[in-house]
C-alpha cells in the first residue's frame, strides 16, 4: 500500500499535464495585473486630473503648451505642470469648501477645515485661523481650469479599456487552458483506475459488489473533475487575485493591508475546520453512494425473480433504509456548509469596512493630515476585490472535500495488488494437461483436495458431480483465475505458474453455461475486435456452427445490432455465437462450463453438431450436467467433495456401477418421466 497523501497523489496527477496549468496560471497573473491596474488608474484620475485642480496655481507671463488656462484675462498653470521655461510672475489658490470651488488670488494653505462668509475664505490651522478674499467659480469658469485635464482623463480610461479587453483574452485562455488541463487529468486518471481495474484479481471481484466499483470509476472521478476543472481553477484564480490584491494595497497602505492580511489565517483555520467535519460526512455519502449503486445494479438484474416472488416491498425498505442514511449525512454536511459560506465571509468583509472606517477616520483628525479622495476609492474598490475571491474559495470548500474523499476512494482501488500484464505471444501449445497433487481453497476451506490427472492433446475430458464437487474450481484453476496453494498444474510438461496468466489463456476458449454477448454487432462479438480475425474469418466460424441459419435472417445481417448480455437473441442463439467466438480464436484447450445445461431439446441437436465442429482438433474439457451429452468423451471425472472418486470413459464407468452409474440411472428415469 502507498503511503502519500491523497493531497499529494492529486497533485502528482496535476504535474502530469504542468504545461499546461503552468500556461493557464501565466495568464491568469497577467490577466488578474491588468485588470487591478483599475483602481489605480481610478485614484490618479480622481486625485491628479479631477480633484488635482484644487491646489496652487502660478501666474506665467504667457502661454506657451495646452497645460495653460486663461482666466480674468491672465495665464495660469498648476504648480506641479511648470515647466523651467515658464516665467512666474504671481502665485493664487483654487481652493473646494462643500460643493463650491473658490479662487484666492494668492497661496493659501491646503490643509485645515475651511469656511467661507460672503467672498471672506478662512482656513484653520495649527498657528491660527488664515483669512483672505475669495472668488466664488461659476461652472464656465471652473470648465477653464478643468479643460487641460480632458485629454489625459480620456487617454488614461482608454488605456483602463485596452487593459480590459486584453485582460479578457488572457482569462480566456487561462480558463481554457486550465479546465482543458483538468479534463486530460480526469481522462489520465479514469485510463489508468480502469486499466487496473482489468489486472485485478478475480477474487476482488467475487467480494464486491458491481456497482460499488462501478461508483469509482465515474462517480468518484467525476468529483475529482469537479477539483481540477472548477476548484482548482478557482482556487488558483482567488489566491493569485488576493496576492495582486494586498501588492496594490500595500502600495497605496501599508498600515491596513498589513491588518488585512488576518484574511488569510482566518482561511486557513476556516479549511482546516472544514475538513475534519466535511471529511467524515463525505466518506460516508460517498460510501452510501457506492452501495446505492450496488443496490440498484442488483435490483435492476434480478427484477425479473423480485417481481416472481412478490419482493418489491422488502426490496425497496431496503433501498429506503440506504437512501436516508444518505440523505441524513447531506443534511449534515448541508448545515455545515451553511455555518462556513457567504454569510459568515460577509461579516468578515464588514468587520474589515469597520477597521478600515476607524482607520481613515482617526488619520483624518490628525494636524496636517490630507487623505484624498482617489485613495480612498481606490482602497474601498480593493477592500470589495479582496473578499470576491475569499468568498469563491469558502464556496469551493464542500467541493474541494468532496473531491478529497472521492481521490482517497479512487487511490484505494489503485493500491488494490494487481497481477503482472505479459502480453508476448508465445508458440500455441499442443494441449496436454496435468494436475499433480493440486489442492485449493477460495479462503481457509478447501474445496479441492490431491487431485491429479492426465489428459492427452486432442481428447475430451468431460467433469461431473453434484453441486459443490469442485468442477467449476478446476477451470477456474486451469485459466489461473486463482492459483492452488498446493500442487502444480502443467500444459505440455511446461509449469503454467512460469507463464503469466495472459500467456496461459492465449491459447484458451471458454464456453459459458449463460453466454455473455457484449453491445455492439454480431461480428464483434466473435472477433472481440481483435485486429487478428478477419471478417470473413469471423463469418466462417459463424457459418461452421450453423449460425449462419438466423443471422442471415436479420436486418443487417452479420452486422446486426446487439444489446448489452444479447437479450434480443435466445439462450440458442446467443450460445451459438459463443461457439463461434471460442471457433475464431482457435484455442489449443476449449473449455464447455455446463454449455448445454439450458438449452431446449429442440435446440440441443443443433448445439450437439456445433460442438462436435468447435472440438475437433483440440483439446476440450466439459462441465457437464446432461450425462447423454458426454457419452463420447474421451475421459470422465468424477468429483465428490472435491475429490476425484471415478475416471473412465461412459461403458467403464456404468460397469462400475458406482457414482456415476447411479448419476446416469437418475437421469435417465427423469428423462422417461418427463414424457410420459
Amino acid at each position: 500500500m502507498k503511503t502519500e497523501t491523497t493531497e499529494k497523489r492529486l497533485f502528482q496527477y496535476a504535474l502530469t499535464f504542468k504545461k499546461g496549468i503552468l500556461i493557464g496560471i501565466i495568464c491568469l497573473m497577467i490577466a488578474t495585473g491588468m485588470e487591478l491596474a483599475g483602481p489605480l488608474i481610478a485614484k490618479k484620475i480622481i486625485d491628479d486630473h479631477i480633484v488635482g485642480i484644487e491646489g496652487v496655481w502660478h501666474q506665467i507671463a504667457e502661454k506657451k503648451d495646452e497645460k495653460t488656462i486663461y482666466y480674468q484675462d491672465k495665464y495660469y498653470k498648476r504648480s506641479d505642470r511648470e515647466s523651467a521655461n515658464d516665467h512666474i510672475i504671481g502665485k493664487a489658490t483654487l481652493i473646494q469648501i462643500d460643493k463650491n470651488y473658490y479662487f484666492v488670488n494668492r497661496e493659501v494653505p491646503l490643509t485645515g477645515k475651511r469656511s467661507v462668509n460672503g467672498d471672506q475664505v478662512t482656513i484653520q490651522t495649527p498657528e491660527g485661523p488664515i483669512k483672505a478674499s475669495g472668488q466664488k467659480l461659476s461652472l464656465t469658469d471652473l470648465a477653464q481650469f478643468i479643460k487641460p485635464e480632458k485629454r489625459p482623463i480620456m487617454l488614461l480610461l482608454v488605456l483602463y479599456v485596452l487593459l480590459l479587453v486584453v485582460a479578457g483574452l488572457f482569462q480566456f485562455f487561462q480558463t481554457y487552458m486550465l479546465q482543458k488541463s483538468s479534463n486530460q487529468i480526469v481522462k489520465k486518471m479514469r485510463n489508468d483506475v480502469f486499466s487496473h481495474i482489468q489486472r485485478l484479481p478475480i477474487q476482488y471481484f467475487v467480494k464486491r459488489p458491481a456497482g460499488t466499483i462501478v461508483a469509482r470509476v465515474t462517480n468518484d472521478t467525476e468529483a475529482i473533475r469537479d477539483l481540477y476543472e472548477r476548484v482548482l481553477s478557482i482556487v488558483i484564480t482567488s489566491f493569485i487575485y488576493m496576492f495582486g490584491v494586498y501588492i496594490a494595497m500595500f502600495f497605496l497602505d501599508a498600515k491596513l493591508a498589513a491588518l488585512c492580511l488576518l484574511a488569510i489565517p482566518l482561511i486557513y483555520i476556516w479549511m482546516r475546520l472544514y475538513k475534519i467535519y466535511g471529511s467524515k460526512f463525505n466518506q460516508v455519502i460517498r460510501s452510501t453512494n457506492s452501495k446505492i449503486n450496488g443496490n440498484i445494479n442488483e435490483s435492476i438484474q434480478g427484477m425479473p425473480i423480485i417481481q416472481a416472488f412478490s419482493r418489491e416491498k422488502q426490496t425497496k425498505k431496503e433501498f429506503e433504509i440506504l437512501n436516508t442514511r444518505h440523505f441524513t449525512y447531506q443534511r449534515k454536511l448541508l448545515k455545515l456548509n451553511a455555518l462556513t459560506s457567504h454569510n459568515l465571509v460577509t461579516f468578515f468583509r464588514n468587520m474589515t469596512f469597520v477597521v478600515f472606517i476607524w482607520h481613515f477616520g482617526s488619520f483624518s483628525l490628525e494636524p496636517g493630515s490630507v487623505v484624498s479622495i482617489g485613495l480612498l476609492y481606490a482602497f474601498v474598490d480593493y477592500l470589495t476585490r479582496l473578499f470576491g475571491p475569499i468568498n469563491n474559495i469558502v464556496n469551493q470548500l464542500p467541493l474541494l472535500e468532496q473531491a478529497r474523499v472521492a481521490g482517497g476512494r479512487v487511490f484505494q482501488l489503485m493500491d488494490e495488488e494487481i497481477e503482472d500484464v505479459n502480453h508476448i505471444r508465445i508458440p500455441r501449445y499442443q494441449g496436454n494437461i496435468s494436475f499433480e497433487n493440486v489442492s485449493f481453497a477460495y479462503d481457509d476451506e478447501y474445496v479441492l483436495h490431491d487431485i491429479s490427472f492426465n489428459i492427452k492433446s486432442g481428447e475430451t475430458a468431460a467433469f461431473v458431480g453434484h453441486t459443490g464437487s469442485g468442477k467449476s474450481s478446476l477451470m477456474n484453476l486451469l485459466f489461473r483465475f486463482y492459483d492452488p496453494q498446493k500442487g502444480k498444474i502443467f500444459i505440455d510438461h511446461h509449469n503454467i505458474k512460469e507463464w503469466s496468466r495472459q500467456q496461459v489463456r492465449s491459447h484458451m476458449g471458454i464456453v459459458l453455461q449463460d453466454p455473455f454477448l457484449f453491445s455492439g454487432t454480431v461480428l464483434s462479438n466473435v472477433t472481440m475486435n481483435d485486429e487478428r480475425i478477419s471478417r470473413e474469418q469471423a463469418i466462417a466460424a459463424l457459418k461452421a456452427v450453423g449460425a449462419d441459419r438466423f443471422i442471415e435472417k436479420l436486418p443487417k445481417g452479420y452486422d446486426a445490432e446487439v444489446t448489452e448480455g444479447g437479450t434480443t437473441f435466445s439462450l440458442g442463439e446467443r450460445q451459438l455465437i459463443s461457439f463461434a467466438r471460442a471457433l475464431a480464436f482457435d484455442p489449443a484447450i476449449l473449455v464447455l462450463d455446463e454449455a448445454t445445461a439450458n438449452i431446449d431439446t429442440e435446440s440441443e441437436t443443433l448445439i450437439q453438431e456445433a460442438l462436435k465442429v468447435l472440438k475437433k482438433g483440440r483439446t476440450t474439457l466439459v462441465i457437464a450436467h446432461r450425462l447423454s451429452t458426454i457419452r463420447d468423451a474421451d475421459t470422465i471425472f468424477v468429483l465428490e467433495h472435491g475429490k476425484i472418486k471415478e475416471s473412465g470413459n461412459h461403458h467403464e464407468l456404468l460397469e462400475q456401477k458406482g457414482i456415476y452409474s447411479e448419476m446416469y440411472r437418475m437421469q435417465q428415469q427423469g428423462a422417461r418421466m418427463s414424457l410420459t
